[in-house]
């Protein structure tokens, strides 16, 4: 009887030791997540989208980045203020444990900017976006390009639709100017979907671009009627960016979703 007391005191000490192992090892592995991330794991990739659209915007570039086995997230903005769209973006870099990537597209190279200041950030990468300096905003930049520095004007901004202080473009506009390269009905559903753009943001500046600190990589849309392929390319030098030229119109993730794709991973395992 003793034995068999015993044996089961034995057996008792030996699940609890196992027990209080175990969590151990869970707590030891929870603690590493915040030391130094491991060069073999993949940074997640958020993508910012920009005005006159949504997070669908990345619908053709978020399955290749998820086939390579890069954890994704498409952040859908409000387009209400800066402060609004940084906001939602920091609140998507909060949710992932590890490095992060982080993409914006047109109005959101304002804001990753902006949001790319958290630490977990590793690189930028600016699709057709605006990169702008200390307070510079996206007005600011359009300005200094066409009415000082003159370069050639682009016709895509051209009589959009102002309605409460928020803009929208006209269907056609999108799909002549916007989305030119793509097919039609695609391009009419991008205009379907669009956000709309409060005024406030155009004018909105940046306190302390993330540029300055983090390494960037630049796509210039060489056939971009919204923002003009010489403005982007002289942001791009500015911000000392890694550049990339594709041919395509203002939403390049959409009219050549590989060779975005590819610049996008270029940056992530960098």
């Amino acid at each position: 009887m003793k034995l068999f007391i015993s044996s089961r005191k034995t057996i008792f000490s030996v699940i609890i030791f196992g027990i209080f192992a175990l969590a151990s090892q869970v707590s030891l592995s929870g603690q590493k997540s915040s030391e130094p991330i491991s060069g073999k794991e993949k940074p997640t990739i958020i993508l910012v989208h920009g005005a006159f659209a949504d997070g669908s915007s990345w619908s053709k570039v978020i399955p290749i980045l998820q086939k390579q086995g890069y954890n994704t997230i498409s952040v859908q903005n409000p387009l209400t203020s800066l402060a609004d769209d940084v906001s939602f973006v920091n609140r998507a870099i909060a949710e992932v444990d590890g490095p992060v990537v982080l993409v914006g597209h047109s109005w959101a190279g304002v804001v990753i900017t902006e949001a790319g200041n958290d630490p977990k950030v590793k690189s930028l990468v600016y699709v057709a976006a605006y990169a702008p300096d200390v307070n510079e905003s996206a007005l600011g930049l359009t300005k200094d390009a066409h009415e000082v520095r003159k370069l050639p004007a682009v016709p895509g901004l051209d009589n959009p639709i102002i309605t409460d202080g928020y803009i929208r473009l006209r269907e056609e506009t999108v799909v002549k100017h916007f989305a030119q390269d793509l097919p039609e009905s695609e391009a009419k559903v991008v205009a379907a979907v669009q956000g709309r753009f409060h005024t406030s943001t155009l004018t909105a500046t940046v306190t302390k671009p993330a540029w300055k600190t983090k390494p960037s990589f630049y796509v210039v849309a060489d056939n971009d009627h919204i923002i003009s392929p010489l403005m982007e390319q002289e942001m791009a030098k500015k911000i000392g960016a890694e550049t990339y030229h594709v041919k395509s119109s203002h939403v390049a993730m959409l009219a050549r979703p590989e060779e975005v794709s590819k610049i996008i991973i270029k940056a992530a395992q960098k």
